[in-house]
């Protein structure tokens, strides 16, 4: 059985349960252990009984440690502060042999057991950024994305995963100062600092806005196949990070205006996610009523960026995603 653990509050449910879907999709044998960090988000998910699910509250989560710094944290740098911790808490709490941490925001296109696999004896699994070089932000942001990271129960991976959360309890801020940026920068000498940390090396684990410019991708069968632009080798994507995918209203999505996209990411990538969202909100209304849309100057703000960055060719790409 492959363990995974995520956290979220009530905006993000619906990107939480698209990731939960996906997962059941393509995974078999699996349990999800999400934490809720609001009140509305326990309750909801309470009341939904997904199969294959733990929900925790943060009345049972939170720890001594935890809450003595989540004052001197915004909402986002409390999130980070956290990531290692719930790892830690189902290592401790539930009889399991390992235990993946998911970012909310991911959505699966095939198994990632082939990531677990590809970890081999080794006790610990990180997933590189691939940043394409326009947008490579691996001094500040970190060579390794906290997206997809894997811990053994074991003493090496417990002896990682333990200094982690050490560090992120001590610092974690949305800022970079002194070699550090939240919970991230912190995993870029694990593979020189300790035994049994593997890096993966699978093309399809960790897709994602900052590096899918070296991609193409096409259909087979019920696979999403891409091809590294470079070298033409041939992969299967697992997972893509909707990383500052925009809500922009309520029937109006958009990826991040920062990024450059082309047909088939769009076609093969977003397109799927957003119809994903449009049937949670339709099945569950409750969970609309929770997300986050930009209003006033954010909206403005946007669509100026979006106008800079991109200008009227994203009208084709509005049209790719919100047609039927």
């Amino acid at each position: 059985m492959l363990n995974f653990c995520t956290l979220f509050d009530s905006v993000y449910l619906s990107r939480g349960l698209a990731m939960y879907n996906s997962l059941s999709q393509h995974c078999k044998d699996f349990h999800l252990y999400i934490f809720a960090f609001n009140d509305k988000c326990y309750s909801i998910l309470q009341a939904l009984q997904l199969k294959n699910v733990t929900v925790i509250s943060l009345s049972e989560f939170e720890d001594e440690e935890l809450l003595r710094v989540k004052p001197t944290r915004t909402r986002a740098e409390y999130c980070w502060t956290c990531s290692s911790s719930t790892i830690l808490y189902v290592l401790d709490h539930y009889n399991v042999d390992h235990c993946t941490y998911l970012d909310s925001d991911l959505y699966f296109f095939s198994s990632p057991q082939v990531l677990l696999d590809e970890m081999g004896e080794n006790s610990v699994l990180i997933t590189p950024h691939r940043y394409t070089r326009q947008y490579d932000q691996s001094v500040k942001t970190g060579i390794y994305c906290v997206q997809f990271v894997t811990f053994k129960n074991n003493k090496q991976g417990r002896t990682v995963l333990e200094w982690w959360r050490n560090a992120c309890l001590e610092w974690c801020y949305a800022r970079f100062e002194d070699g550090r940026f939240g919970d991230q920068k912190y995993l870029d000498d694990w593979p020189n600092r300790f035994e049994g940390v593997f890096v993966s090396q699978n093309l399809g684990g960790g897709v994602a806005p900052w590096n899918m410019q070296q991609y193409k991708f096409e259909q087979e069968d019920d696979k999403v196949i891409g091809t590294e632009l470079n070298t033409n080798k041939k992969f299967s994507v697992i997972f893509f990070h909707f990383h500052s995918f925009v809500f922009v209203s309520p029937d109006f999505f958009s990826p991040r205006p920062y990024y450059e996209r082309n047909d088939s990411s769009i076609l093969l990538l977003f397109k799927p996610y957003v119809k994903e969202i449009k049937q949670i909100r339709s099945k569950y209304p409750v969970i609309q009523t929770s997300e986050l849309y930009l209003h006033g100057l954010k909206y403005y703000k946007y669509l100026l960026e979006l106008l800079v960055r991109r200008g009227l060719r994203e009208k084709h790409y509005i049209k790719l995603l919100h047609e039927n």
